[in-house]
């Protein structure tokens, strides 16, 4: 196991940023920056052991600096939308950045995917880790509430990347955290994840307004293009003629799990047929957003001169439901005095 560190560029106000090279007993690599806390790149092999990196994003900070992509990073204070950027705690109606049309999406114009991170290396006995602090100040991005965050990365030895995350408050406040990373478990074999099979362990899903805003329906997917019960490949369903998936240009929603949050347990399998490689994200928590890459539009070269174009890779965000602070019968994001947020989410990697 080891774990360095190297420059990595600066922050737009001349912070340095730093990568950190996490590497398990098995070979495994994970690249971290301090720098939004992102997973520049993760290594895993094939059914032949070959090594290949399974995560978008670029050679230096200054591409996650230029683009509002969200490669790999942390998303916070609030992941995914919040309807009208606006919502009401405790009687105080709060105004937040309005990114993403009249919504609010991923904590605002400078979301915890902007900010450089306190950084500590730490290991233990399962395997290599960082440790990354970051406090967020009362009023910033128009949230209530001092928000101390943390969020432990430890690249394990049984071949996982195990994200931790905690967070306390001094004031009521919302919170909802992520990793946003876009995973292809092909690599740079071909331009698309429509071969990949993906099972959601999710009998419900919520279904989106032509905003992308939950419309409050927790709605069985059984007999839609939203049924990933069973392993089906993505390319089998996301072309059909359905509401949903207009709306979404592809899938872009989040889906009920099963266990219901708070305990850690099965939320999605990827399998990718070439390779052979697999992975599975085991979560603590209530969502899971499955996303395509639909808005993806060629416009981002990434690592070595690669294109990042329309459904070239996919991501599985664990979290709470989008516009849950509006919408009360949806688990609570809410965060008060004296209480501790705690998510843990899991991506095991493994070759068939």
């Amino acid at each position: 196991m080891d774990i360095g560190k190297q420059a990595f560029g600066q922050a737009p106000d001349g912070t340095p940023v730093a990568l950190y090279t996490l590497t398990n007993a098995n070979g495994l690599v994970a690249q971290i920056s301090n720098y939004g806390g992102i997973v520049v790149s993760l290594t895993a092999p094939d059914r032949d052991g070959k090594f290949e990196d399974v995560v978008l994003g670029f050679d230096n900070v200054d591409g996650y600096v230029n683009h509002n992509l969200y490669f790999g990073a942390i998303v916070g204070r609030y992941a995914n939308r919040i309807a009208a950027g606006r919502f009401t705690l405790d009687g105080v109606e709060y105004k937040l950045a309005q990114n993403d049309g009249d919504n609010h999406l991923h904590g605002g114009i400078r979301g915890f995917d902007k900010v450089v991170w306190e950084a500590e290396a730490v290991e233990g006995n399962d395997g290599v880790g960082l440790a990354l602090t970051y406090l967020s100040a009362d009023g910033e991005e128009a949230y209530p509430g001092n928000l101390s965050v943390k969020v432990v990365y430890t690249l394990t030895n049984d071949d996982a990347l195990r994200i931790e995350y905690l967070a306390t408050t001094d004031q009521a406040t919302i919170v909802n955290l992520t990793n946003h990373s876009y995973f292809k478990l092909d690599g740079a074999r071909s331009e698309s994840i429509l071969a990949h099979e993906v099972m959601i362990n999710a009998d419900r899903f919520t279904p989106i307004d032509e905003t992308l805003i939950p419309t409050g329906e927790l709605r069985s997917v059984k007999g839609t293009p939203m049924d990933f019960t069973q392993s089906t490949a993505i390319g089998d369903w996301i072309d059909q003629d359905d509401e949903q998936l207009r709306l979404g240009n592809g899938y872009d929603h989040n889906w009920v799990l099963n266990h219901g949050g708070g305990t850690l347990a099965l939320a999605a399998r990827v399998y990718e047929p070439v390779t052979g490689r697999a992975m599975e994200v085991h979560t603590t928590e209530p969502g899971m957003q499955f996303y395509t890459g639909s808005f993806l539009d060629g416009s981002a070269t990434g690592k070595e001169g690669r294109v990042y174009n329309r459904r070239h890779a996919l991501c599985l965000e664990a979290q709470h439901f989008p516009d849950s602070p509006n919408q009360p019968h949806f688990p609570s994001p809410i965060l008060r005095p004296g209480e501790t947020y705690r998510q843990t989410t899991v991506y095991s990697f493994s070759a068939q």
